[in-house]
């Protein structure tokens, strides 16, 4: 009998009994039929969320119960996931309602509640539902251009992280909106403003991961130069870290919120294939991460301002962070499948 044989073997039963691993080897890429059934298995709890947080709010629009879920559902649909259209199509009407309502503060420059960095998204979920400028758009737009314009960027009104913290942010959807819903007459003015934060980016460090995914994304959308584009998409890919994820703060596990973030910048502004080794190590991260009900539950690290209200997606007082998550989370899987449109 082979008495240290056997001890081994116990000994390996055990780690194997009190480890916790991953639910993905590290040498094995995720199928896509392991990511599509993630997606698929997300999408209804978005779509509730938002859905539920309309309701709730009335003409309130909110970046993490309607930008992030439409994100999603949009790019589920691009690879041939089905989605309620008539909910997309709700929710896209409701961004307009809540912008509308706003048309005369937005024209004198005073705008609404979390000031360029609310209607920069507002813009962003629009162009995602497919909605053509109007009235609205170009009142958002003005309000955009008037906005802080004593300032070389835009700065968050308030301090709520991981997503309402950072100038990047605020910058980099402040200049999407511009880009994509301003008028003609606003051209000379958008391209004076996108040359003034460009220059505020190129020599502004990033702090932490929120800063390094959407300074990524501002450089790109602002055009600035190819090798400072490509340094800050190597910045965010260092930070990647060894289970795959990202992590928000340094003193931070990884989470879905940061993955799913640095994933979705990564490849649309970074030019980072959904096939390179860092994209697929992190969705493995993703997959090992989504619970059982098919979300994902990230911690808040912010100070509660508004009345805490069930949106209907899970993880009580955690919700709208994990909303938010699993938002990014699901935009990244579904990129990673074959367009189908």
């Amino acid at each position: 009998m082979n008495y240290p044989l056997l001890r081994w073997f116990a000994h390996a039963a055990l780690l194997f009994a009190f480890c916790d691993f991953p639910a993905f080897a590290a040498d094995v890429a995720p199928t896509d039929d392991a990511i599509k059934a993630a997606v698929v298995k997300s999408l209804p709890l978005l779509e509730n969320g938002a859905r539920g947080s309309m309701e709730k709010r009335k003409q309130c629009f909110t970046c993490h119960n309607q930008a992030l879920p439409i994100m999603a559902l949009t790019t589920a649909r691009s690879r041939g996931i089905t989605i309620d259209v008539d909910n997309l199509q709700r929710q896209t009407q409701f961004t307009v309602g809540s912008l509308t309502k706003n048309r005369t503060n937005y024209l004198a420059g005073k705008g609404q509640g979390g000031q360029a960095l609310t209607a920069g998204y507002a813009l962003w979920t629009l162009e995602m539902g497919g909605w053509k400028s109007d009235q609205t758009t170009d009142a958002v737009a003005e309000y955009l251009l008037k906005f802080q314009s004593d300032r070389d960027h835009w700065k968050p009104q308030t301090v709520r992280p991981p997503s309402e913290e950072s100038p990047f942010t605020s910058s980099y959807v402040a200049l999407r909106g511009l880009k994509v819903f301003g008028e003609s007459e606003q051209r000379e003015r958008i391209v004076q403003r996108t040359a003034q934060v460009r220059e505020w980016l190129l020599k502004t460090p990033a702090r932490e991961t929120e800063d390094r995914v959407f300074r990524l994304r501002a450089l790109q959308i602002a055009d600035a130069p190819e090798d400072e584009i490509r340094s800050a998409a190597q910045e965010l890919l260092r930070t990647q870290r060894a289970d795959g994820g990202w992590a928000q703060l340094t003193n931070m596990e990884s989470d879905a919120y940061a993955t799913g973030a640095a994933l979705v910048a990564l490849n649309q502004a970074g030019g980072v294939a959904t096939t390179d080794p860092a994209y697929r190590n992190g969705l493995r991260f993703l997959l090992a991460k989504q619970l059982d009900n098919g979300s994902w539950h990230v911690r808040t690290r912010s100070t509660p301002i508004q009345e805490y209200y069930e949106s209907g997606y899970p993880h009580g007082e955690d919700q709208f962070i994990s909303i938010t998550a699993a938002g990014w989370a699901t935009t990244a899987l579904a990129l990673a499948l074959s367009a189908n449109p």
